[in-house]
C-alpha cells in the first residue's frame, strides 16, 4: 500500500497544523481557542485519513473523490474559526492604516464615492455578481475535475492555487485584520447600501459571518482573480462565461462597502506569487516522479554474472 499526498494535501496539513498548533499554544487562552484547535486539528489529519483510505480501498472512488476535494470543506468552514488566531497573534484593527493608505494612494474612499455615483439598480447586479465569489470556483473545478488524468493534472495545479491563496490570504487577515469600509465609514455614508430589489437581502447575508476582520488583503478579489487565470489557460469557454461577471464582482467589492482600495491592489502581487509556486510545486512534483520511474527497476531485471 502507498499513501500520496497530493500538493494540496500539504497545504492543507501545515496550514490547518500551524492554526491548531497557535491556539493550544500561545492562544489557548483566547475564547474558544481549544475547540477551534480540535477543529484545525480535525482538517490537518483529513488528508492523511482520506488517502490512506483511497489506498486501502482502491475500488471505493467516493473515498478519491471525498480526499481530491478536501479544501472545499477547509476552506469554508475554517474561514469562521479565525477569531481566536487573530485575538492571539494582532487584535488591533489596522483599518485606520488602510484609509490612510487610500488617501495617500488615491486621494479618496473608493467605497464613499461610488456610494455616491452608482445607482439603487446597478448595486443590484453587482451584489449578484458579488455571491459569484461562491459559484466560479467550484464552476471551474468541477470542468477541470471531469477532464482530470492522475495527481498531475490541470486540477490539481488549480487546486494547489487556490489552496496556496487561502493560506495567505487567511494568515494576512490574522496579521492585518480589519472590518472595512461598511463598519469603520459608517458616518461617512448617507445612509444604508440602496439597491431597486435585492441589495438590501444580499447586504444583510454579508453581515452574517462569525468571523468579519478578513478585509486586507480582498479574498474576492484574489480569488477571482486567480480562478481568471486559471480559466484562461485550462478552459477557455468558462474564462469568457466568467469574465463579464467577475468584474462585476470586483466592482462590488468596493460599491459594496467590504473592501478598501488597497486591499484590492495588494490582491494582484498575491495571486502572482501564488499561481507562480502553485506552478512550481507541481513541476517540481512531475520531475520527482519522473526521477523515481527511471530509477524503478524490477529485483528480477538484474542478472548477476
Amino acid at each position: 500500500m502507498q499513501v500520496n499526498l497530493t500538493a494540496v494535501d500539504l497545504v492543507v496539513l501545515v496550514a490547518c497544523s500551524l492554526g491548531a498548533l497557535v491556539l493550544v499554544g500561545p492562544g489557548r487562552w483566547a475564547p474558544h481557542a481549544l475547540r477551534n484547535a480540535g477543529l484545525f486539528a480535525l482538517f490537518a489529519a483529513g488528508p492523511l485519513v482520506l488517502r490512506t483510505a483511497e489506498a486501502s480501498f482502491p475500488g471505493q472512488r467516493w473515498l478519491t473523490v471525498a480526499a481530491d476535494w478536501w479544501l472545499l470543506p477547509v476552506a469554508v468552514l475554517s474561514h469562521g474559526w479565525l477569531g481566536p488566531v487573530v485575538d492571539t497573534l494582532n487584535p488591533i484593527l489596522k483599518d485606520a492604516q488602510l484609509v490612510a493608505a487610500d488617501q495617500k494612494l488615491f486621494g479618496f474612499q473608493a467605497a464613499v464615492e461610488l456610494g455616491r455615483i452608482i445607482p439603487p439598480w446597478l448595486n443590484d447586479i453587482l451584489l449578484i455578481c458579488y455571491y459569484g465569489h461562491f459559484v466560479w470556483p467550484l464552476v471551474l473545478g468541477i470542468a477541470l475535475y471531469r477532464r482530470a488524468r492522475g495527481v498531475f493534472s490541470d486540477f490539481n495545479e488549480y487546486l494547489t492555487g487556490l489552496g496556496l491563496l487561502f493560506l495567505f490570504n487567511y494568515a494576512a487577515y490574522a496579521l492585518v485584520p480589519a472590518v472595512g469600509p461598511r463598519y469603520f465609514l459608517i458616518g461617512e455614508f448617507s445612509g444604508p447600501l440602496q439597491g431597486a430589489v435585492l441589495t438590501p437581502v444580499l447586504d444583510s447575508l454579508m453581515r452574517a459571518p462569525r468571523y468579519a476582520r478578513d478585509c486586507f488583503p480582498s479574498g474576492h478579489t484574489g480569488t477571482t482573480l486567480l480562478v481568471l487565470f486559471y480559466a484562461w489557460r485550462f478552459h477557455k469557454p468558462i474564462f469568457r462565461l466568467m469574465l463579464g461577471p467577475g468584474i462585476g464582482l470586483i466592482i462590488a467589492t468596493l460599491a459594496g462597502r467590504f473592501h478598501y482600495a488597497t486591499d484590492l491592489l495588494c490582491a494582484v502581487p498575491l495571486v502572482m506569487v501564488v499561481a507562480g509556486l502553485a506552478l512550481g510545486l507541481c513541476r517540481a512534483a512531475r520531475q520527482r516522479e519522473g526521477e523515481r520511474a527511471a530509477r524503478s527497476v524490477p529485483v528480477d531485471a538484474i542478472v548477476r554474472p
